[in-house]
């Protein structure tokens, strides 16, 4: 019997040691990835925007700034692609008519060599500062050979700057 009450209580600690250092593990792991993702976030707004010196999230829009004024505004787009999602960052211009100022590939799952194409300067270039009327398909050479990856991302930058842009306009 004591035998049996020596067991149970070696293997109730084993359990709560490691369900500690899992959960340890855990936080430590997630903050890291946190601060790694706002490291990537960072360095592709400061693409975006060169004079950029902060940024603040608001909702789902980040209002980027610089000399403590707004010079444009960034957001996560997501298109269906060939492979899968496609999550673009979308930076506009804080211009009269809202123009796109450039367009960043975050991730894909696109086919190497075709659909990831898409993250290439010559397509996403297509993009610079232009009205947001000007990028439906027609205005936005697709690529060749990756015609759903080059439609998800101008769909995706179309419809969610649609989305978007009532929140910039109401500031």
């Amino acid at each position: 019997m004591k035998e049996n009450i020596k067991r149970v209580v070696v293997l109730t600690i084993i359990i709560l040691a490691s369900s500690l250092s899992i959960y340890v593990y855990n936080n430590t792991v997630e903050d890291v990835l946190k601060e790694q993702e706002m490291a990537e976030l960072t360095e592709h707004i400061n693409m975006i925007f060169p004079d950029a010196e902060r940024f603040i999230q608001k909702d789902d829009i980040y209002y980027v700034y610089s000399d403590d004024e707004i010079i444009g505004y960034a957001f996560e787009a997501i298109g269906k692609g060939y492979g899968g999602d496609i999550t673009i960052l979308v930076g506009i211009n804080n211009d009269e008519d809202l123009t796109i100022k450039k367009v960043s590939v975050l991730s894909h799952s696109e086919t190497p060599g075709l659909g990831a194409r898409i993250t290439e300067d010559e397509f996403v270039s297509q993009f610079d500062n232009k009205p947001i009327d000007a990028i439906k398909l027609e205005g936005i050479d697709a690529i060749t050979g990756a015609t759903i990856s080059s439609k998800a991302v101008v769909n995706a930058v179309y419809s969610e700057y649609k989305n978007k842009i009532q929140s910039i306009r109401s500031e």
